[in-house]
């Protein structure tokens, strides 16, 4: 049967998201009109998600070596982390937010399995996974259903593929309301020296598909997360891909099995833009080419074009490329797992992609014209500041009365973005398979023991997009320095970022000079802690498309960052641990309540300004409170962000099932002093012997202090002021003892 496809013209083109330009620079690459299946590669390949031909010239000035990295920025499928014993740490963020939008339950499903295949695609064994989620109203029923589908498909897919979901975040913001942001993060291990390349070298090696059968879902899903969401993407339905976890188990004990047989040249996981991505890819990156044969692709319907095959995002799915004459070695394997296993083609010395269906040649490539950093384009689009910037001033609130400040702190520590999310990770299996040490006492980083060393990671997924809108260039420098003081408070060194850079439309030049600061405060941020960034993504077009205006969401560069804690007994908790320990603040006082809960929730002030930060001060105390935790002074701590002083001081209370009376300094504002999110301060507790000692550092480093108080029993005082008792347990979580849950319906 011969394959009939349509003429193809520039308004083909247009329909499949390609531009004049671009569709006159693949005719001139081609030395020809391309055909429908052609046109089709070039469509999802070109698209922003798969060819980032908007963003990647601000990409690259992000730091993208040095320190512990193995590989460069971009080279494979995941940054790769030097930790020390031979042993290196794989990790990656990713979105998945507009399948998730419009199909919760297997958008988020999807993304969770794709993360973790771009893990042990490299032959790291996925250990650990976090998630960052941001939703619009919760007390709405649409949002409703998409929250309780969104955290069930992570639930699931996790659960059922054995990987413990160890730490995450969750947001909730009216911008948020038609576009909701799923990031998926995944942490693993490998030995140096036996990972996998995502490579096609050898000429005339033979090319295999393995994993699940090809089918329709997921056809143009690169394109269709390039793009607006409306009011009718529901109708883009067949974009949203369908997972298998219970198959990706099966392929990820598969693939760590055929790596250690020698006989793997290079592999790549099947993502967006499916069959027409890996083998593009791969043979670019090595100069290489592939001849593949679709009709040897084992498929799920019949009758499938040659294009839909190429484009299918269907998951659970790897390329292959073995040794020559090892090939019975890799098919029994994925026999003895009873996973499909089909050769499909070989590499050749050609550069191009030729692929053949039904016996004719449908498609012919040069493979390096397809991917990023080759021939897809990349522009530099104009950019304006945002008109709302220039009506942002700071906000001076009117004093309340001391009997005010109780009911504050409670509508504050009420609020959705600080109250409980007992009732999402509850959800997850946060154990599985792990040396997760947070389950009972829990730190500003999640810790994950390492087996047989005694090295743990800290891992983390940090951003405050409110921050971001107020300055995105301030605001990312604040989600990668909250990043780091996390982690630094949990007792580990920071050694690299991963990324998932959540914006609008890159065409609207408000939205493109947020997109372009965010990348210079990160950038100026990570060199400062010296933590390159090793890879991630870049979600455009998150943004609701009304009948009367186009809304884009607060700008989200959602900060996915890995550190070490060298020895277990610097692993650090925020709770405080006995009645009597001294509480201490460490950093400048609070001059304002900028960017806080205080102002945006409680004030109804939503266009507000930045906290207050300094980057070089931030430093200096991330520095600090490393040294107090590795010379054994410190019982606990635990930053200020969210909420304020009193969120932080009333977590490390309910985490520890104890309370606090504190004294503040004579001659603040109340309000200001307890609910200001003003960067670079840390909550610590120590007991009485270690107390001078660590006055005498904090002084010769001179990094302000004040002391606060002591802990007690579970009652909480502030200058004589009864703020209620904390619930008696303890959690994974540092906002578990609330009393605010998200309703059962939900």
């Amino acid at each position: 049967m011969q394959e009939t496809e349509q003429a193809v013209d520039f308004k083909v083109a247009a329909q499949l998201g390609l531009n004049k330009d671009e569709f006159d620079k693949i005719c001139s690459v081609l030395g020809r009109v391309p055909n429908f299946t052609e046109v089709s590669v070039y469509s999802v390949m070109w698209s922003e998600h798969c060819s980032y031909k908007n963003s990647i010239k601000y990409l690259k000035t992000l730091p993208r070596d040095g320190g512990r990295l193995l590989v460069a920025a971009g080279e494979e499928n995941a940054g790769l982390i030097d930790i020390g014993e031979g042993i290196a740490c794989a990790f990656k963020i990713e979105s998945h937010n507009h399948p998730s939008a419009i199909e919760p339950y297997q958008g988020a499903a999807t993304g969770v399995g794709g993360i973790h295949r771009d893990i042990f695609t490299m032959g790291a064994r996925p250990i650990a996974a976090l998630n960052s989620l941001r939703f619009g109203d919760p007390n709405h029923p649409h949002m409703r259903h998409l929250i309780k589908g969104v955290v069930s498909g992570i639930g699931d897919y996790g659960n059922c593929l054995g990987v413990p979901t160890v730490g995450g975040e969750v947001y909730f913001d009216a911008c948020y309301q038609q576009n909701i942001l799923v990031n998926a993060m995944s942490v693993g291990i490998v030995k140096i020296g036996e990972t996998i390349s995502a490579c096609a070298d050898g000429p005339g090696n033979p090319v295999f598909i393995v994993g699940s059968a090809t089918g329709r879902d997921g056809i143009h899903g690169a394109t269709f997360a390039s793009a607006d969401l409306t009011e009718n993407s529901a109708e883009d339905l067949p974009a949203v891909q369908v997972g298998d976890p219970f198959q990706e188990k099966l392929l990820l004990e598969a693939t760590l099995e055929i790596i250690k047989t020698g006989a793997v040249v290079g592999m790549q996981d099947m993502g967006a833009a499916g069959i027409s991505c890996s083998t593009s890819e791969m043979s670019a990156k090595s100069g290489t080419g592939m001849i593949i044969n679709l009709d040897l692709v084992p498929t799920r319907q019949q009758n499938m074009h040659a294009w839909e095959m190429l484009l299918s995002e269907s998951q659970e799915r790897m390329l292959v490329v073995v040794h020559k004459g090892r090939e019975k070695e890799i098919t029994a394997i994925f026999d003895k797992w009873d996973l499909e296993c089909a050769q499909i083609g070989e590499v050749t010395d050609t550069g191009r992609l030729e692929y053949f269906r039904h016996g004719q040649k449908v498609a012919d490539i040069p493979a390096f014209s397809l991917v990023l950093g080759g021939g897809a384009p990349v522009y530099d689009r104009e950019y304006t500041r945002p008109a709302y910037m220039d009506e942002i001033k700071p906000y001076d609130p009117p004093a309340p009365a001391d009997t005010e400040l109780v009911s504050i702190a409670h509508r504050i520590m009420n609020s959705p973005n600080i109250a409980s999310k007992r009732w999402v990770y509850e959800q997850y299996d946060h154990t599985v398979r792990t040396g997760n040490t947070n389950t009972n006492d829990p730190s500003d980083a999640t810790i994950v023991r390492l087996k047989d060393t005694d090295k743990s990671l800290a891992v983390t997924v940090d951003c405050n997009s409110a921050y971001v809108h107020a300055d995105p260039y301030i605001g990312a420098m604040i989600a990668v320095s909250e990043a780091a003081r996390n982690i630094r408070c949990s007792g580990g060194i920071p050694l690299g970022v991963t990324n998932c850079l959540n914006f609008g439309n890159p065409y609207n030049p408000e939205v493109y000079y947020q997109f372009v600061h965010a990348i210079k405060g990160m950038g100026e941020a990570c060199r400062k802690y010296g933590t390159p960034v090793t890879g991630g993504n870049v979600s455009f077009y998150n943004q609701s498309v009304l009948k009367d205006r186009t809304e884009p969401v607060f700008p989200t560069p959602t900060i996915g960052m890995v550190g070490l804690v060298e020895k277990k007994e610097h692993a650090t908790t925020l709770s405080f641990k006995k009645e009597g320990d001294h509480i201490l603040m460490l950093g400048a006082l609070p001059n304002n309540a900028d960017g806080s809960v205080y102002i945006r929730e409680i004030m109804g002030q939503r266009l507000t300004a930045c906290p207050e930060f300094n980057l070089d001060s931030e430093f200096k105390l991330h520095e600090v409170i490393s040294q107090l935790i590795g010379a054994s002074m410190v019982a606990s701590a635990h930053d200020v962000s969210e909420g304020g002083l009193l969120t932080s001081l009333t977590e490390s209370a309910m985490a520890g099932s104890l309370g606090y009376n504190i004294s503040l300094p004579a001659g603040v504002r109340k309000d200001i002093f307890l609910f200001s999110e003003s960067q670079g301060r840390i909550v610590i507790s120590v007991n009485k012997e270690n107390l001078t000692k660590t006055e005498e550092l904090l002084d010769k480093q001179a990094i302000p202090f004040i002391r606060l108080g002591t802990v007690t029993s579970p009652v909480m005082t502030i200058d004589g002021l009864d703020f209620g008792a904390c619930l008696l347990y303890t959690s994974p979580s540092p906002r578990d003892g609330l009393l605010s849950r998200m309703p059962s319906s939900a």
